[in-house]
Formats: C-alpha cells, sequence, structure tokens
C-alpha cells in the first residue's frame, strides 16, 4: 500500500512502446489508484521548473493593484464582461487566502478564443496584461501552457494503457479543451486582520505546531492537476491511512493529482485525493494547470469492467456546476444555463 509520494520519472511516455515505458505507465497507475499523488520529472517543458524560469511567469504579481484591477473578473468588478477567467483578489476573510489569476486556451490558442460558442463563459477570452506592462510574459506563459498540454495528454494516454484501454481513447475528447493555467500568491496572513485564526476551520496542529490553513481541505473536481511549486514547503496530501503528508516542492518536479470527475470517469480506479495547504514562514507561489476537455465533451461510461453505469453528461455543465463553488468564483453560478448532453 502506497503511503509516501513517489517520483517518477516520465521521459518515456514520449517514445514509442518498450518495455520503460510500460514500467513507467504501471508505477503512474500505481501512484493514481494507490495515495492518488505523484511527482514526475524528465519531461519536455521541464526546464521551466526552475526558480528562475518560473519567474517569469509569476512576475504578473509585481504589476501595480490599478494594473491588476484591470484584470479583475465581473464578481468583483461589475463592470468586467469576464466572469469565468480573470484576476481574483485577496479575501481577508476567507479561509483560502490568495490572490491570482485564471487563464483559459486563448493565451497560447488565439484562434479558439470566442470559436463556436461565444454565449459560453466557459469559452471567454482572458484579460491580460499588456506587453508594454510585462515584456516577454504572454510568450512565456503561452509556451508553459502548450508544455503542460502536451504532458497533460501524455499523462492521460499513459493512464489509458494502464487500464487496458485504447491510448488515444481521451483524445478526441481533449482536442480543443479548456485547460486552465493559474497562477497564486499566498502572502503572509496578517495576525491583526480581525480575522479569528483560532479556530479549527483557519487552524491545525501539524508537528505538534497550531499552523494557518491557506488553502481550504478539498479535492480537485475534473482529471489531472499539474502542480508546480516555488520551493515553499505547505501543500499536503492525506494519505491511505488519513494521515496529512507533505507534498515536496522540489525543483525540477512538478506534483500531480487526480480530479473526482476522472475518479468517476475510471470506475473508481484513479483516486481523487483529498489536500490543503498550511501557511509556511514566508509567501508561498504555486502554478497548477488544470487538463480539462473541450466544453461539449461528453463523459459516458468507459469500456472498464465493474464500473458503475451513469448518465451522459457534457462537461461543461459539469464544470460550472463544481467550479462556481469555490469563493473566488462566487455570485456566477446563475450566468450559465446548462447545455445538456442530447439524447441519443
Amino acid at each position: 500500500m502506497t503511503q509516501d509520494i513517489e517520483t517518477i520519472a516520465v521521459a518515456d511516455l514520449f517514445g514509442p512502446p518498450s518495455p520503460g515505458r510500460e514500467r513507467t505507465d504501471a508505477r503512474i497507475l500505481a501512484a493514481a489508484s494507490g495515495i492518488g499523488f505523484m511527482a514526475i520529472r524528465d519531461f519536455p517543458g521541464d526546464e521551466w521548473l526552475t526558480r528562475d524560469k518560473r519567474a517569469q511567469l509569476l512576475n504578473i504579481f509585481a504589476l501595480s493593484d490599478a494594473e491588476k484591477a484591470k484584470l479583475l473578473r465581473w464578481n468583483f468588478d461589475r463592470t468586467k464582461k469576464n466572469v469565468y477567467r480573470g484576476w481574483f483578489p485577496l479575501q481577508p476573510t476567507a479561509v483560502s487566502y490568495k490572490e491570482g489569476i485564471d487563464m483559459g486556451p486563448d493565451i497560447a490558442h488565439a484562434q479558439t478564443a470566442g470559436a463556436d460558442d461565444t454565449d459560453d463563459p466557459l469559452r471567454e477570452p482572458t484579460p491580460l496584461p499588456s506587453e508594454a506592462m510585462l515584456p516577454g510574459w504572454r510568450a512565456a506563459a503561452a509556451h508553459y501552457y502548450l508544455a503542460m498540454e502536451a504532458l497533460g495528454n501524455a499523462l492521460m494516454r499513459s493512464i489509458a494503457r494502464g487500464l487496458g484501454l485504447p491510448e488515444t481513447i481521451f483524445d478526441a475528447d481533449f482536442d480543443g479543451g479548456i485547460s486552465t493555467l493559474r497562477l497564486i500568491r499566498y502572502p503572509l496572513r496578517d495576525a491583526n486582520s480581525g480575522v479569528d485564526l483560532s479556530g479549527p476551520e483557519f487552524s491545525i496542529v501539524h508537528k505538534g505546531e497550531t499552523r494557518t490553513i491557506i488553502g481550504r481541505e478539498h479535492a480537485d473536481s475534473g482529471f489531472v492537476t499539474l502542480l508546480a511549486q516555488d520551493g515553499v514547503e505547505g501543500l499536503q496530501a492525506k494519505n491511505l491511512a488519513g494521515d496529512w503528508i507533505d507534498v515536496p516542492p522540489a525543483d525540477g518536479t512538478l506534483a500531480v493529482n487526480f480530479g473526482q470527475l476522472l475518479e468517476r470517469w475510471t470506475g473508481g480506479r484513479v483516486r481523487a485525493t483529498r489536500h490543503r495547504v498550511i501557511a509556511p514562514k514566508t509567501a508561498r507561489f504555486s502554478i497548477p494547470f488544470f487538463y480539462e476537455p473541450r466544453v461539449d465533451a461528453e463523459i459516458a461510461p468507459l469500456p472498464l469492467a465493474g464500473a458503475a453505469p451513469f448518465e451522459p453528461f457534457l462537461y461543461g455543465d459539469y464544470l460550472w456546476e463544481s467550479a462556481t463553488n469555490f469563493v473566488e468564483m462566487s455570485g456566477i453560478k446563475h450566468l450559465r444555463e446548462p447545455r445538456r448532453a442530447k439524447a441519443s
């Protein structure tokens, strides 16, 4: 029974069929079906996993408050048209104490912006800082986004092979997907902010020390999350014994975890693991990439023995229902009607 978070070199996923690739597939499925977390290294794009390269993306947090305000979402500035993509500011009374930006595929695929369903907020363009404000930043973000898309595809193919399914079974659903690149800053919380941090919602005891929670315990809702950490500890996962263990923030690696929809889609073969963030001694930055299919991808039962049947549904409907429950998305659920899968 896997209790620790394993680091797996995944270079073989990008090569032809080989015994090495089969061994990598087996290790990935063991992690996915066990603790539901792993760290990976050695893949195209891993040059981004250094402090200097991450800083190119995180430079957006150096923008002035006035420039950040130009990127706000509608629920924080009702003059804005963007409701799903864009900037979310610090919310001092929330457990999850963070600010950042959610970016969609238009950061790397300009041609997809508003391609067909222009009234769907899940397909809206992302408000971005100007090139003059952050020279080279957009190119860096696009490069990173494309690298994570390719990695997400390789991991989903690996999961398919591990489950005995055709390796390309997920490809069509993720072609033209709406993956989200999120940049997050967790500042140190001001002890004099007027928020009582002593209650169980805001603090826990870890290794004999009281620590403040800055990222509420949850399981991701979707498929695969690829997380670049900035060398600062704080991320924890709940292992199979129910204990909280640290997810190492080592350079050159990504933390990978799996979401509730992939758990459901694979009949429970893949495990969605609960995780949280506790406050470190310094400000923390993280760069999660949520690998996601198309809005109109139909999620239907896979040909897996023993998997519970369910009625097919559209990914966009599921995503909107789940994502709008998070505090940074509050107040927008009514802005999108379900599209619903067509009866066959």
